[in-house]
């Protein structure tokens, strides 16, 4: 991680759940193929996002509806 990146600048599994409508396994899956800001391990138990990665995919979604 940079040193311009913080905590706030993260995203855990639980916000990310309620932002984005997809099952844990889903998103696994989406990631792998490359279509999913792919996850960091911050910790032994614990995940997050970047969270302008997931905005940015976020807005690119409702862009195209």
């Amino acid at each position: 991680m940079s040193t311009h990146e913080t905590q706030s600048d993260l995203i855990l599994a639980g916000e990310v759940s309620r932002r984005v409508p997809y099952s844990a396994n889903h998103l696994r899956r989406l990631e792998a193929q490359g279509d999913f800001p792919r996850r960091i391990r911050i910790g032994a138990n614990r995940i997050a996002w970047l969270r302008d990665e997931v905005e940015q995919w976020l807005a690119v979604r409702m862009e195209a509806r």
